[in-house]
């Protein structure tokens, strides 16, 4: 249940690039959010929520593409590399990949550091010969692999289709920082959600338990407790919208009537209709994908989907 009772600390307790990234979001027209401020400790939970859903099958997908194609990345890749983790959130999907490479050291790289250190420990215990380093950082932002692993061949994983939620040009860009970042010897498996019917789309986004809407209504939650803010949660209601023209799928927050709030001593208003652009989900079709790789500077190699077609899991190296 969404909280909207507590009061708000004092906005200097704030992350500077939250507050900031908030602030020149809502002043945008139309207003738009980057959804990495999502992922506080009750976002991700809530996240993991919704990988168990029904209605969500890009998890259960690529858990079944993992476990079926795990030998496979083995082969193509080798034993022995370095698994760096995009994004590692509860690292569920991870142990069927460490299982499956023998790799010989595991890096989560993730912005909730709580969470972080959580599912390490507990990767850690599953896998008590393999060295577990979580790193805390934004992985869009400049980070260093730490020095544990330096010589070892890396194989980044960046799986849920989270390349996704960039727009193509900051994909692209995302994909050459991690080329950057993971070397010349460098692999990537990376996964796709793929361009489908709006059936199976549209649910996968707006639940019938409605925990996506409580994963994109937490972070109005987040902002006026961290930001001293003021905006009413109940003027709020979550919405799920498939863009054709940019092939992805867009979560919003739209204004049930007209409001006017505060957010880190910033006014603001949404008259009724109004939205906040919170998430963009982008979907490929294969060629877009290979495409998409190319363009950041990785080859792809191999590719493997499931039987109806819904995700695809590519591994590719460094171009």
């Amino acid at each position: 249940m969404l909280r909207t009772d507590m009061p708000p600390p004092t906005t200097n307790q704030a992350d500077p690039a939250f507050c900031r990234d908030i602030v020149e979001g809502l002043s945008r027209t139309p207003k738009a959010t980057p959804p990495i401020w999502f992922y506080d400790q009750r976002g991700s939970e809530l996240f993991e929520q919704i990988t168990d859903l029904p209605e969500y099958y890009p998890t259960r997908t690529e858990i079944g593409l993992l476990e079926a194609h795990g030998a496979d990345v083995m082969e193509a890749a080798g034993p022995g590399r370095a698994v760096v983790e995009f994004g590692a959130g509860s690292a569920r999907k991870t142990p069927h990949l460490l299982r499956a490479i023998a790799p010989s050291a595991y890096v989560p790289i993730d912005i909730s550091g709580d969470f972080l250190r959580a599912s390490s420990a507990a990767l850690a215990g599953l896998f008590p010969g393999l060295p577990v380093l979580p790193l805390v950082g934004d992985f869009t932002g400049d980070l260093s692999l730490p020095a544990a692993v330096e010589g070892r061949a890396p194989l980044g994983f960046f799986p849920g289709s989270t390349i996704g939620n960039q727009e193509p040009a900051a994909a692209i860009d995302l994909l050459r920082a991690m080329r950057r970042l993971l070397g010349d010897d460098a692999m990537l498996l990376i996964g796709m959600d793929r361009i489908k019917d709006l059936g199976r789309l549209i649910p996968a986004y707006d639940d019938a338990a409605g925990v996506t809407a409580a994963f994109n209504l937490n972070l109005i939650v987040r902002i006026n407790r961290e930001l001293g803010g003021d905006i009413p949660i109940d003027a709020l209601a979550h919405r799920a919208r498939w863009n054709d023209d940019k092939a992805r799928i867009e979560m919003h927050l739209e204004a049930l009537r007209p409001i006017s709030f505060q957010v880190a001593g910033h006014r603001f208003h949404m008259d009724e209709g109004e939205t906040i652009h919170t998430e963009s989900s982008h979907k490929y079709d294969s060629r877009d994908a290979r495409l998409l790789l190319r363009g950041g500077e990785w080859e792809p190699i191999r590719e493997w989907t499931d039987g109806e077609g819904l995700f695809s899991l590519i591994l590719a190296r460094a171009a």
